[in-house]
């Protein structure tokens, strides 16, 4: 079985530092190591990474991080796999359909 690779430089994934109260909940529940905590703030350290599942925002009791979850990237790379093809979720276009 070959790995995936996330598509690059399209995660809707922000982080607000200044709202940041560095509890670590997001470094508990990604499940792919996307965020560290640095000098007791939260940190993006491999937004790539990002699958997109929601699960830091959802959890994030201070609510300073925002995700579009579900929004075809990560299910662009499973239906990619699966099918044995280039994973897309046509970010490309005006439709704005999953990455804008």
């Amino acid at each position: 079985m070959r790995e995936q690779e996330y598509l690059k430089n399209v995660v809707t994934l922000k982080l607000d530092q200044k709202k940041c109260t560095g509890c670590r909940r997001c470094v508990e529940v990604c499940p792919h190591n996307v965020f560290d905590i640095k000098n007791k703030k939260a940190k993006i350290v491999d937004k790539n990474a990002c699958m997109e599942c929601g699960a830091c925002e959802k959890n994030c009791p201070a609510k300073a991080i925002e995700v579009k979850a579900g929004v075809g990237c990560a299910a662009a790379m499973v239906t990619g796999f699966l099918r044995g093809t280039a994973p897309t979720c046509d970010c490309s276009g005006d439709s704005g359909s999953c990455c804008s």
